[in-house]
This record gives C-alpha cells, structure tokens and sequence, in this order.
C-alpha cells in the first residue's frame, strides 16, 4: 500500500522517508520533555528507537516522514541520502481504523524550536495529505492534539480541521477533516509545487 524510496520536494521542506541513520538525531529529540508531551511519547532507549524506526518502516499502515528544512541542505538535495544536517521534525499517517481503510490519524512534530513558526509546518502537512489524497486514496484525516498544544491546534485550524470530541481523561483534542472536491483541489495545488523523487 505504502510508497517506497519516495521523497517529495516542496518550497520550504523536503521530506524522506524516516531511515536508520535519522534515529540518533530522532533519539536526541526525544529527550526534551516538552517534546515527550506534546507527542504523547515514552522515552525509549537508543536500541529501542532503532527498533521502532524499523517497525514503522515496515508497517504497511504507516508512512513516517523526516522534514528536512530545504535552505539548510549542504550540498544540494540527493535523494536517497539522509541530510542528517537539515532535519527539523517529521510527519506521521497512520492508516490504523479498522472500519475504513481510507481514514488516517495524521500528525506533524516541529523538534526544532528555532524553526517553528515559519510555515514549515504547515507545508509538511499540506504536502503529506496530498501526497496521502493521490497516492492511498484516504479521504478524512484525523488528528489527536493535546489540549495544551496551542501551535499545533491553531495550525489544524487553519488547515480547516474541525473539532470532533474531546478527551477529558487523555486531555485531547480529536480534529476531523473529510477531503471535499474543495479540499482536494487545495491539495492539488499543493502537489503542483512538490517535486517526487523515486
């Protein structure tokens, strides 16, 4: 079901699939406890990143993306190669509800506090929805936000998600949106601007 060997350009990002040699930089991340929280996470060993990093490429639900800040490509962009030095963050689809197929919990991590706020996160977004929309046919998108996680909520807003319910015990927000032809045709725009590297 999943694309492999696939990265996609956009204007500020380009995004690669999540490989072994991302899992230190990915593991150091995960030792910021705002981090921890703000993506509902345990701290795991350096072993066990690894461990996940693989599970995650070999589950057919999941597509993880590292988001790579494209001005800070040493070198210019080759695809198949890591750019260690250029990541800021990644973005997950999880293909995970057993009633349909085509609806996917998607969710976006800025690691990088000096990059956040920059539109950087909004184009992953956009970008992996498109990407999801064309290549997996999903047509709702969910996403689980802590109640606390202001940035995050505030940039699903603007992407047109709607509050769906909240969770007083976990404290989250659940946001929807269903690909309408408007929304489609938003993310087609999108796709004109992204470049596929196979």
């Amino acid at each position: 079901m999943k694309k492999m060997g696939v990265s996609l350009e956009g204007e500020k990002v380009i995004m690669v699939e999540y490989m072994k040699e991302h899992v230190p930089k990915y593991h150091q991340w995960m030792q910021d406890p705002t981090l921890l929280s703000a993506t509902g996470s345990e701290p795991l060993t350096l072993d066990q990143e690894y461990d996940m990093q693989l599970s995650w490429n070999q589950d057919p639900l999941k597509c993880t993306y590292i988001i790579l800040d494209k001005q800070m490509i040493v070198g210019g962009f080759l695809h198949g190669q890591p750019h260690i030095e250029a990541m800021v963050g990644d973005v997950n689809i999880y293909m995970n509800d057993p009633e349909d197929s085509l609806f996917a919990e998607i969710e976006i991590m800025i690691a990088e506090p000096k990059i956040r706020g920059k539109g950087l996160g909004k184009e992953a977004v956009m970008m992996m929805m498109a990407f999801a929309v064309e290549n997996l046919g999903i047509h709702t998108f969910r996403a689980k936000i802590g109640e606390s996680n202001q940035a995050s909520l505030d940039l699903f807003h603007k992407l047109g998600f709607q509050d769906s319910s909240f969770s007083a015990i976990f404290k989250e927000w659940t946001l929807e949106l269903p690909v309408t032809k408007s929304k489609r045709e938003e993310l087609q725009c999108c796709v004109g601007n992204m470049v596929t590297h196979s």
